[in-house]
């Protein structure tokens, strides 16, 4: 008995170390990452919208029986005012429902990098609205940052060889072991899914605005939101999936996607990081979480065999490393912890 107390009093010291909090919150961004090769092997045959809305319901559902087994959570729920349940659908329906759904729509249309790359301008454009809408000032090393990441942007978006070709072939190297046949996006629909895109990230970075507004007030446990809210999300996106898109034949293989998908990449990534956020700061939060974009494009090119070209890799680079540094001189007011790519 002594010998398996000292083991867990030891345990406890580690978990409680910062060194292991911050490679906690790295292993949730790898997790996070991670997704993007998985949900670019299901969309093979899992339609985009019911793709995320049963990610996203399962992992919501296991959240909802942690949540309920514990009374002063269900407490919480029991009392929650309409203000609150107004409060949570709202953002459910822009954090779950439209930037996820986005995001999976997206990554049927467009490179996992290009997606990424579009999703690392959302601290930016919460930025922006912090300035518009929250009247918080902004120095003058953002505005340079912001305007270094668009120059960024610009190198990977219009000097890119493909803005000229007709067809962006999706399929090849690595992925071809998960995908039967090979295939292309047309132009027309690439632009589609820049649009669908630009969308997610608008909402994302509203979702943040919104996310910072609940969260601050303190009424309510971060899981309780973050569980209330996904399920709200996940049941709109997987009724509009039935509706437009109507019921899949899933193979087992599609089937062990969504699993991991939700219980590991989302349901324990989600508990793990809401961990670490109560141990790091928000500059720290932030950092860390932006390091994705180096993260997924190297996923993509090893599993997915996208080739970014060299002017390419020097948009994605620029891009990377302003988000990397706007953290360190966010101001005293702005405490958003913005969360794009899980």
């Amino acid at each position: 008995m002594d010998r398996c107390e000292t083991s867990m009093h030891r345990i406890s010291r580690l978990t409680n170390k910062r060194g292991f909090t911050v490679f906690q919150a790295f292993f949730v961004t790898i997790l996070w990452s991670s997704s993007w090769p998985i949900i670019k092997f299901g969309l093979e045959e899992i339609p985009p919208l019911i793709f995320a809305g049963m990610r996203y319901f399962v992992a919501s559902a296991i959240l909802l029986i942690y949540v309920f087994s514990f009374s002063k959570y269900r407490h919480e729920i029991k009392n929650l005012s309409v203000r609150w349940w107004s409060k949570l659908v709202f953002y459910g329906v822009i954090f779950y429902s439209i930037t996820q759904g986005a995001q999976f729509l997206g990554l049927q249309y467009l490179p996992a990098i290009t997606v990424s790359l579009l999703l690392s301008f959302t601290p930016i454009i919460v930025l922006f609205f912090a300035n518009t809408l929250l009247k918080e000032k902004s120095n003058a090393v953002q505005f340079l940052l912001v305007i270094v990441a668009l120059g960024g942007a610009l190198l990977y978006f219009l000097l890119s060889p493909e803005l000229i070709s007709t067809q962006f072939n999706i399929v090849s190297g690595y992925m071809q072991l998960f995908i039967s046949s090979s295939g292309s996006i047309p132009l027309n629909l690439r632009i589609l899914g820049l649009i669908i895109v630009i969308v997610g990230v608008l909402a994302n970075a509203f979702s943040a605005i919104i996310g910072r507004s609940i969260n601050q007030s303190k009424e309510v446990s971060s899981v309780v939101i973050t569980s209330v809210s996904m399920f709200i999300g996940s049941v709109i996106l997987l009724i509009s999936g039935l509706i437009v898109e109507g019921i899949p034949k899933l193979s087992p293989v599609s089937v062990g996607y969504i699993l991991w998908l939700s219980i590991v990449n989302t349901a324990l990534a989600f508990t793990l990081w809401n961990h670490a956020m109560q141990k790091l700061r928000a500059v720290e939060i932030s950092i860390i979480n932006n390091t994705m974009l180096f993260q997924i494009t190297i996923l993509a090119v090893i599993f997915l065999a996208e080739r970014p070209s060299g002017i390419q890799w020097i948009g994605l680079v620029i891009v990377a490393i302003s988000g990397l540094i706007l953290p360190l001189f966010k101001t005293k007011k702005d405490e958003t912890i913005i969360v794009v790519q899980e």
